[in-house]
This record gives structure tokens, C-alpha cells and sequence, in this order.
């Protein structure tokens, strides 16, 4: 039987979220929320790589578009990384509503600095994976000029260019990133953490994801890519981190 993956959709903090469901041929051994990276998508090559690998060591993934990305509604420029939280706990919700957990939530890059945050309050999430993951969301700033992050808290929102292509930026975004302290709700997690990160990692460094260990409180482990970068361009390095996804949610759910 093939494996059936399905387009869906549900209500997010912006309007109605475009997910892809992806279920095993056989009864899934549980269920998780796949977040991707920062202006990204969820048919990012690294996405889908990672959703693969992990569908085919048996779990159900739902990999989806943050609000106002990808085939999501809502305005991008109104998102914020609490808009992350709080469309990763719908996904969460719709997930159990299908009957599938989740267990688990992975994230990518920023969408792994989120799922840091959101999984904590989500009841039915009993095992967290970081990959390529900053310690703070707000390394993210790093990407934009002092000038433009300026102009953003003067005139309330800048138009930047990310990997070529242009994305309004509000100052609510950049005042949010100031509101959320990742090391406490790292250590007050109380869940099973797995850090996955590339060596060659340019844009998070694996240091990044160091502090995040380092930081944990809960059960943990640290799986490194040798040559990994940060969007896993060559193929044996997602299908790496997703068969170490697969060995610890195999070990801790």
C-alpha cells in the first residue's frame, strides 16, 4: 500500500494554515508536527526530506505553511514568533483531533526555536527535536541590517530581501523577539529532548546548539552531521537527521 499523503488545512493565529499530512502504510507509531524554518516553507527541500525520513521510520508528519508563508493565509508581515507559537499549537490540535498525538514536534532553524517554546504547552507532546536551532529567537536578527531594523521600529515595518526575495518586516516582530527567554522554558521543558545540528553550519552555528544542551534539564541527546550545512543540501545529511529522529522517538515514546 502506498503511503497517503494528504493536503489539509486548519485555522492558525492568521487564517486558515495549508499543511501536508503524510501517513505510513502501516498504523503510524504516533504522530508529529514538522515546523520549518524562518521566511520558509513546508515544501522546502529540507522539509521534505525530513518528513520523509521520519514517515518511513513509521510515524505520521504534518508539515505545514506558517501563517502568511507558502499556501497559508494571512499577512506575513504580522506574524511574529508568538504567531509561531501559536500556529504550532494548532497544528498540535489538529493532530489530536486526527487521532495522531502528536508525540512528538521537530523543528527547523527559527521553527525550532519555536517548537522550544510551544511544546511545553501542548499536554500531548512527549518528545522535542531541535534542528539547526538557535539558543534565542532572536539570532534570527542577524539577517538584517542595523539600518533596516531602525527603520522598521520608526516607521512600524521595513521591506527586506531574504534569500532574494522581498518580505515586510514589522517592529512587532522585532519587539516580540525581545519577549521570549528561551533558556527557562528550555530547562522547564520536562520532556525528552533530541538537538540535531550540521557541523558546517554557517548561518547557526552548532554552538547554538550546544547552548541549547547545555541548557536542558530533561533527558537529552545531541546528534552532529559531519559537513552538515544549515538547510541539509545534500540528501545523505537529512536522511542522517531524520534516521536520528527515528532512533529517539523509538527510545523515548
Amino acid at each position: 500500500m502506498a503511503h497517503v499523503h494528504e493536503k489539509v488545512t486548519f485555522d492558525g493565529t492568521g487564517g486558515r494554515l495549508s499543511g501536508t499530512l503524510q501517513i505510513p502504510d502501516t498504523a503510524p507509531r504516533g504522530g508529529v508536527v514538522l515546523a520549518h524554518c524562518f521566511t520558509c516553507s513546508k515544501s522546502l527541500k529540507v522539509t521534505r526530506g525530513l518528513a520523509t525520513g521520519i514517515e518511513d521510520g513509521g510515524y505520521a508528519v504534518l508539515r505545514f505553511d506558517f501563517t502568511g508563508l507558502g499556501e497559508s493565509e494571512g499577512d506575513f508581515a504580522d506574524t511574529s514568533v508568538t504567531s509561531n507559537i501559536g500556529d504550532l499549537e494548532a497544528a498540535a490540535r489538529f493532530m489530536e483531533d486526527r487521532g495522531l498525538g502528536p508525540c512528538a514536534m521537530v523543528g527547523h532553524s527559527l521553527g525550532g526555536a519555536a517548537t522550544l517554546l510551544a511544546a511545553g504547552t501542548v499536554p500531548t507532546v512527549r518528545a522535542v527535536t531541535a534542528v539547526a536551532a538557535p539558543f534565542n529567537p532572536d539570532h534570527v536578527r542577524h539577517l538584517f541590517a542595523e539600518e533596516d531594523v531602525d527603520r522598521a521600529l520608526a516607521s512600524g515595518r521595513v521591506t527586506v530581501k531574504i534569500a532574494g526575495r522581498p518580505f515586510q518586516i514589522s517592529a512587532e516582530f522585532f519587539h516580540d523577539l525581545e519577549r521570549h527567554c528561551s533558556p527557562e522554558r528550555i530547562a522547564a521543558l520536562g520532556r525528552p529532548l533530541l538537538v540535531v545540528h550540521g557541523t558546517a553550519d554557517r548561518v547557526v552555528g552548532i554552538e547554538e546548539g550546544e547552548r541549547i544542551f547545555a541548557a536542558a534539564r530533561q533527558p537529552r541527546w545531541f546528534t552532529a552531521i559531519p559537513d552538515g550545512d544549515h538547510l541539509f543540501v545534500q540528501p545523505r545529511h537529512a536522511e542522517r537527521a531524520a534516521a536520528a529522529i527515528v532512533t529517539f522517538l523509538d527510545t523515548v515514546l
